[in-house]
């Protein structure tokens, strides 16, 4: 009796080992420096959690992933937007056959992508429960009666109210829905292409869900959220539900030889190519480096500027890492580092001719070249206004004072206002011949306490006293956005690659949301409104230049760097490139499992 039963155990055995053995899963791994937030489209605003968002919503339109200059195409639509001449109504159609990942919420039915999913995900951000921090870029454009209907439900102190018709966003049928704007913009379709702002959302997971709808994100891109550990962990799975697309991808200009065969061998291959994507929580840049030198991490974002010198020196791929075949791929972002003046202060702010005098005066006295090179480890171009140099709206035979360097100026102009150092203490007073003392808001990280060191020995040799308030972002932005703040140093980043969202700093409209100065010119304001109904060309082009040089002029600003990242990545990714208005670039790339490190 026991010999046939050995007998079948041996047979079994044999069976097994002979099968093929499971091909390996492909992990992508890397950090962010940053926790995020939730996924909920509505309410988030913050850049990772935005990213994570991205990668498992779909917008109807998305970027060509290496095509440059930057361009749109369909996401989930047949063909790109129909849009009327006037630049007020936009029509758009779904790609039928498109299933958002399964949920419970769908009752184990499939459930297919319609044009009533982006209507209700556009009106989501009108709902006040929600609190979204990007309605303003949906007002801005006045979509007729949606704005009318926030209001008269806030003040019955009724909840908003979905099902009721609007002029200004419908679906014409099934798949097709169709906006109309009270202000003609012809680069409204921009924010259809951000999936972190305007990705599907389906009523009935929101429904499902309720206030914890920020934990359970269901979209139909190439990821699925497979597990969340708050601000430590967060994994994304394929999509199981995700529509049959294929890498067709070019590789961009400046594309090493190697990029451009490995973009070659991945053409035809069905996205997304890895398995899973997982993302560590490291905020201090020394471990998050060593994750990715001890291969904890497959690639690294921005490479933390306290090891740039070491890692690549001159700009160049250091020489240890280039052995272990390690890539290296610079960028610059569309971006603006820039430190505010309050312009409703009665120190800092204002428009007669001392005060501007005071602030350009401060602004001749930052040497950027130090900050540069001192600070920030040459990642970054100095400014000349606060249009990066892949946005429209840059020109590069712009010139400005917003760059120099000047001290004997800066003395000389604050001299002729009557800013002199009146008590002999080595600072200047107020012409009145009161104290002058300038409070500077900033972060206790390492890198902002650099800055604050550069500003205190600028400003000491200018004779300006200026102190420090070191706080927490959140307490900080909020004290920001309700003008409480004297001068504060933040960061504005763009979505597209068009120059509007960076004249908005200027923009009275964005009094604390952009504009965070809250300045306030009529002469800017005319030319930003004017700039924003032109089709892009040299009419918009120098309407755009001529605000720039107020901006500068007025300087509620100092705008202080256009920041470089550098990402680098270990040579069994295949693929890796970036396009800066991509944020799911995970779905691009490939593991090659036959290269990782045995011990891996």
């Amino acid at each position: 009796m026991k010999l046939p039963a050995l007998l079948t155990g041996l047979l079994l055995a044999c069976a097994l080992s002979a099968a093929p053995a499971h091909a390996q899963e492909k992990v992508l791994r890397q950090a962010f420096k940053v926790a995020e937030t939730g996924f909920d489209p509505a309410q988030i605003t913050d850049l990772y959690s935005k990213n994570i968002a991205a990668a498992i919503f779909d917008a109807p339109l998305e970027y060509d992933f290496g095509a440059r200059p930057f361009k749109l195409r369909p996401s989930t639509l047949i063909e790109m937007p129909e849009i009327s001449a006037d630049f007020k109504t936009i029509t758009m159609k779904v790609k039928p056959g498109i299933y958002f990942a399964d949920d419970p919420a769908f009752k184990g039915k499939k459930r297919e992508l319609t044009a009533e999913d982006y209507v209700y995900s556009v009106k989501r951000h009108y709902d006040p429960r929600w609190k979204s921090g990007n309605l303003y870029l949906l007002e801005n454009v006045k979509i007729l009666g949606l704005s009318e209907l926030r209001t008269e439900l806030m003040k019955a102190k009724k909840p908003f109210d979905y099902d009721r018709p609007v002029e200004g966003l419908k679906a014409l049928d099934r798949y097709t829905f169709q906006l109309k704007l009270g202000v003609p913009d012809p680069r409204f379709i921009y924010q259809f292409s951000d999936a972190g702002f305007l990705g599907a959302v389906a009523r009935e997971v929101v429904e499902f869900y309720g206030d914890k709808i920020m934990e359970h994100p269901v979209g139909t891109n190439a990821w699925r959220l497979g597990e969340w550990r708050r601000s430590s962990r967060i994994v994304l799975e394929k999509n199981p539900n995700f529509r049959d697309v294929r890498y067709a991808e070019v590789a961009p200009p400046d594309a090493s030889p190697q990029l451009k065969a490995e973009v070659a061998a991945l053409q035809g291959r069905k996205l997304p190519m890895v398995d899973r994507v997982v993302i560590s929580i490291i905020e201090e840049s020394q471990p998050r480096w060593l994750s990715f030198l001890s291969s904890e991490a497959e690639m690294i974002e921005e490479v933390p500027i306290d090891f740039a010198s070491i890692a690549m020196p001159g700009n160049k791929l250091a020489p240890n890492l280039v052995k272990r075949g390690i890539t290296m791929t610079r960028y610059p972002r569309s971006d603006i580092s820039f430190s505010y003046f309050n312009m409703e202060d009665p120190v800092v702010g204002g428009y007669t001719p001392e005060k501007i005098a005071l602030r350009r005066a401060i602004n001749l006295a930052v040497d950027l070249d130090k900050e540069i090179r001192l600070v920030r480890r040459g990642q970054a171009l100095k400014s000349q206004s606060p249009m990066p140099t892949v946005a429209f709206g840059y020109d590069p035979t712009f010139k400005t004072e917003n760059s120099e360097y000047n001290l004997p100026r800066a003395k000389a102009l604050l001299d002729m206002y009557g800013y002199k150092d009146v008590d002999g203490d080595g600072y200047r007073e107020l012409p009145d011949g009161q104290p002058l003392v300038i409070e500077y808001s900033t972060l206790a990280d390492g890198e902002r306490r650099q800055l604050a060191e550069q500003w205190k020995k600028n400003m000491d040799a200018l004779g300006i006293n200026m102190t420090f308030k070191i706080g927490k972002f959140p307490e900080q932005l909020k004290a920001a956005n309700v003008g409480k703040l004297q001068m504060w140093n933040v960061g504005w980043v763009g979505t597209s690659p068009d120059g509007d969202t960076f004249l908005a700093l200027g923009s009275s409209a964005a009094k604390g949301k952009a504009n965070k100065p809250r300045f306030d010119l009529p002469a800017f304001e005319r030319l930003y409104e004017k700039q924003k109904l032109l089709p892009d060309g040299p009419e918009r082009a120098a309407l755009m230049l001529e605000a720039q040089r107020l901006l500068v002029a007025y300087a509620p600003y100092k705008f202080h760097v256009h920041r470089v990242w550098t990402d680098m990545a270990h040579p069994w990714v295949k693929g890796y490139s970036r396009n800066i208005f991509v944020r799911d670039y995970w779905k691009y790339v490939d593991i090659d499992v036959a290269a990782l490190p045995k011990t891996k």
